[in-house]
């Protein structure tokens, strides 16, 4: 098997093991993360109203306004920042943190520390959810 079959069979395994652990805390609202090459998006989504709470991503307006780039670790703090600071305004405090088998570190580690630190509650920091 060729090394992108095997990490793509990882990254899905990982995907279902994530999956299941937000599932368990199906009373919070989840906090979902897409991360491509260039950007990164997250949004607060309550399951149970199927509605959208809360999002930020490196494409919105406030962000493209400074001119940063929107593929590193700085510009995932930033995002994680003004997310929790609009689930705040919104009433969220606590959230289940679906990062979609993707790996706990870099962009992902940094948008959650940003988000735990601006008082959004995830869990503790530095573990994997």
């Amino acid at each position: 098997m060729d090394k992108q079959k095997r990490l793509n069979k990882q990254r899905i395994t990982r995907k279902y093991r994530v999956s299941n652990a937000v599932k368990r805390h199906a009373t919070r609202p989840r906090l979902c993360v897409y991360r491509s090459d260039k950007h990164i998006y997250a949004q607060v989504i309550d399951d149970e109203k199927r509605i959208t709470l809360a999002s930020a991503s490196t494409n919105d307006k406030e962000f493209k306004s400074e001119g940063l780039y929107g593929g590193n670790i700085n510009a995932a703090a930033i995002i994680g920042k003004a997310l929790a600071e609009k689930a705040l305004s919104a009433g969220v405090t606590k959230v289940a943190f679906d990062r979609k088998g993707y790996k706990y570190h870099g962009r992902i580690k940094a948008l959650a520390d940003a988000a735990r630190d601006a008082g959004l509650e995830i869990g503790s920091k530095g573990a994997a959810e």
